[in-house]
Formats: structure tokens, C-alpha cells, sequence
């Protein structure tokens, strides 16, 4: 191959790489951007008000099993 000369554009092939790399890093960020978004989006819309819970609340004698400290029913 032969040198270019100082000031000469980049090849044009030099270039295609360049942009091609830069679009993917732009894609990878709004991929990530994205997913987050919709993480976030997700955590806000499905709080649900009531949720059943397997143990009674006046049950202290067994202490294997979890429970809320207070329901919202």
C-alpha cells in the first residue's frame, strides 16, 4: 500500500468504518437508554394496590415463614 500524503482526505473506506462504528456506539447507547427507560416505566405503572399475603398477620408462633409488617388491604 502506499502512503498518503499529509492533508490528503481519509480513504474512502477508512471513513465507512469510521461511521459504521460510530452508529453502532450510538445504537448500543440507545439500546441501553431504552431499556432503562422502559425499567423505570415498568416500576411505576405496576405498583398494584392489594396484595394477598400467605401469612395472617396475628401469627408469631411461626417464624419460618415470611409476611408484609402490615398489609394494605
Amino acid at each position: 500500500m502506499t502512503e498518503r500524503s499529509p492533508g490528503s482526505p481519509p480513504r474512502p473506506d477508512a471513513r465507512n468504518w469510521r461511521t459504521a462504528a460510530m452508529m453502532l456506539g450510538a445504537l448500543v447507547v440507545a439500546v441501553f437508554v431504552g431499556a432503562n427507560a422502559h425499567l423505570i416505566y415498568v416500576a411505576f405503572a405496576s405498583r398494584p394496590d392489594c396484595v394477598a399475603h400467605g401469612k395472617p398477620t396475628g401469627d408469631a408462633g411461626n417464624s419460618g415463614s415470611f409476611g408484609a409488617a402490615q398489609s394494605s388491604c
